[in-house]
């Protein structure tokens, strides 16, 4: 059988798809889209869950690189990784751009 690899790209936009899974995560980006930076705190309040969970999140998106943290002591400030939210929008924009279907439902 042959060895089949996913492209970086494939790699890089099912990171992405991955970390952005999660409402609550869909909440964190849009909430720190509209803000140069914020702090932990800022975020917490905005959303309907425990911090712990809320760090868990914040952890997820940070590994993925679509949001970046800097501590300054005794807190954490959050703000999107611009450079690799550029990447992910292009890179979902292509993908989306992709069909081929001339039907708007071409399944039916």
């Amino acid at each position: 059988m042959e060895n089949k690899e996913y492209t970086t790209k494939q790699e890089q936009i099912a990171r992405f798809a991955k970390a952005m899974g999660h409402p609550a995560r869909i909440a964190i980006l849009n909430f720190l889209a509209k803000q140069d930076c914020c702090f932990f705190g800022d975020i917490h309040e905005v959303l309907p869950i425990s911090k712990a969970t809320v760090s868990q999140h914040l952890k997820e998106l940070k590994d993925a690189g679509l949001i970046q943290g800097e501590i300054e002591t005794p807190k954490v400030k959050y703000c999107i990784n611009r450079e690799n939210w550029k990447i992910a929008s292009i890179l979902f924009a292509k993908f989306f751009g992709q069909c081929v279907c001339k039907k708007e439902s071409c399944c039916e």
